[in-house]
């Protein structure tokens, strides 16, 4: 079993047709379907199941695709360790919850420095992050602080308050309660600040309504569609141009903090150590 074969299987699996993966390695379609029956033949049992709308694992190819991202990982971890230990360089993939009002300056004051390295940043809920860091797919992740896996570290970034926001004709947090709730998907901790909010105080939003993206949840709440709750350093300038308005909660509820994840037994390469390096001089 050669490395590629791992790297062919995994991108497979993600893609779910042969026709993504040899699109995202630039390889025949035939050779990497070569390639899969080669594996399962090498492992004596199939990978995946083929159908109409393309391929899925098989149980045996969901147990291989666990050791797959492992043995990957680490062997781009053991690259990276006998490289130049100065110099950061390679890939590094970030993810972030969508309000991080201090990312777009840590980000760019990295760039600025390491010009080597190949930096991407994807955006998600704590809960998704969380889990794509203990997978190994993501290098490490900026989220609300919770109890996390015990795998991961945390490194600090800040502590902010959180808002519950409205459109800018509601007088009171009584009428508020009876407001749809505009949130992201279950896994967010704003959200579950919220949730535990409604319970403490015996109410049941009559509608929660998902969105994907924070700007589309911000100008939902302009337009009287429901309610949010979000840091307030990202809505300052929505509140003083009289678009919104700021409703404040107890401690226990408002007080949130942003940490930095990563997991605890990978090598702390110079390409992350400067990143983590980059977090606390901007704090």
């Amino acid at each position: 079993m050669e490395f590629k074969d791992l790297e062919i299987f995994q991108a497979v699996a993600e893609h779910g047709t042969i026709t993504g993966a040899a699109k995202e390695l630039n390889y025949v379609q035939s050779n990497l379907t070569a390639r899969i029956h080669k594996l399962e033949t090498e492992l004596n049992t199939p990978l995946f199941n083929r159908h109409r709308r393309g391929m899925s694992l098989t149980p045996e190819g969901k147990k291989l695709l666990t050791y797959s991202q492992q043995i990957l990982s680490l062997t781009a971890e053991m690259k990276q360790a006998v490289q130049n230990q100065t110099e950061p360089s390679g890939k590094l993939e970030i993810g972030t919850v969508e309000t991080v009002i201090h990312l777009p300056k840590i980000l760019s004051s990295y760039i600025k420095n390491y010009q080597n390295v190949d930096l991407s940043v994807y955006t998600g809920v704590t809960e998704t992050l969380q889990r794509e860091v203990l997978h190994h797919k993501l290098d490490g992740a900026f989220v609300t602080e919770s109890d996390f896996h015990p795998d991961l570290v945390t490194h600090q970034v800040f502590q902010e308050e959180l808002v519950l926001i409205s459109d800018s004709a509601a007088n009171s947090l009584e009428e508020l309660k009876e407001k749809p709730f505009l949130c992201f998907s279950k896994g967010c901790g704003y959200r579950a600040r919220l949730e535990t909010w409604y319970e403490d105080q015996n109410i049941t939003p009559k509608r929660v309504m998902e969105f994907g993206t924070l700007e589309t949840i911000l100008q939902s709440v302009t337009m009287g569609l429901g309610v949010t709750f979000v840091p307030k350093s990202a809505v300052t300038h929505m509140e003083q141009n009289g678009l919104i308005k700021c409703h404040s909660l107890p401690q226990k509820y408002s007080t949130i903090k942003t940490v930095f994840i990563r997991r605890a037994d990978t090598y702390l390469t110079t390409t992350i150590a400067k990143f983590i390096e980059t977090i606390e001089s901007n704090k």
